[in-house]
């Protein structure tokens, strides 16, 4: 399967080197066009892909045609890959806000359509992706996108209408944690910790607090008591954490990103 990508920015940067690096496909299986000439040819030295000369180019080299590029060029670039033309190709559209019914607005009723919703960490094979399919995608197509993310971390099937939701928890979440993982760092900093080791003290305990979750089949609830021990230090912090309203903050949060999706939905 050859894989194409428009857009070779942070977010498609990290699936085509998260999907290299997981021996799913090779470098030579994947394609890459961008309009900044000076990123792409860097993007190709770096990965091995190649680069194609133009949208057109790389839709006839492409069995799969992922759109990596910012709502506010899809106007631009979704004439271009019409005029290709498609034909069984699939387009897999990674922008928030844009929905499967814009995009076949350009590309036809007939064409195969793909949206999801990845994060960063699947530079690092910890993505974790959204995926939903217009009715021209099959089954066997839909589980060859699956597969692709899955390659990159975690891949589930969701229903578009849920994609707002999607892009507050999972889309923009890292940016959350890593918030909370500079915040445990300064803290230990703070009593003396070297400040590079600190990093990795808080990350870690972030890391296995998720797995913990993924892993155990745990509410995440029961394994926050269970660390609490009655009288104790955890419950200390967990204590001003509530007061201070943690979980309200990072909802409030969450559907501030939320509503911020909608209003650019197209």
């Amino acid at each position: 399967m050859k894989l194409g990508f428009i857009g070779a920015g942070n977010m498609g940067g990290a699936i085509v080197k998260g999907y290299i690096a997981s021996g799913a496909g090779d470098a030579k299986s994947v394609a890459v066009f961008d309009k900044d000439a000076e990123k792409l040819t860097a993007f190709a030295a770096e990965t091995g892909v190649t680069a194609a000369e133009s949208v057109r180019a790389l839709a006839r080299m492409s069995d799969v045609i992922v759109l990596a590029v910012k709502p506010n060029n899809f106007e631009e670039v979704l004439p271009e890959l019409a005029a290709a033309p498609l034909g069984d190709r699939i387009a897999i559209s990674m922008a928030a806000g844009v929905s499967i019914a814009y995009i076949e607005g350009f590309l036809g009723d007939n064409s195969k359509i793909i949206r999801i919703m990845p994060n960063t960490p699947a530079m690092v094979g910890a993505g974790m992706t959204a995926v939903s399919r217009n009715a021209r995608v099959d089954d066997a197509e839909f589980e060859k996108a699956l597969g692709i993310f899955a390659s990159v971390g975690r891949a589930e099937p969701v229903d578009e209408a849920l994609m707002h939701a999607v892009t507050g928890v999972s889309g923009s979440g890292p940016a959350y944690a890593y918030m909370f993982i500079d915040a445990l760092a300064k803290g230990a900093a703070a009593e003396g910790m070297d400040a590079a080791q600190a990093r990795i003290f808080a990350a870690q305990a972030v890391l296995g607090a998720a797995k913990m979750v993924l892993e155990t089949g745990i509410d995440p609830l029961t394994l926050r008591q269970n660390v609490c021990s009655p009288g104790g230090t955890t419950i200390e912090a967990v204590n001003v954490l509530l007061r201070n309203g943690f979980e309200d903050n990072v909802i409030e949060a969450m559907r501030a990103c939320i509503d911020k999706s909608k209003r650019l939905a197209k």
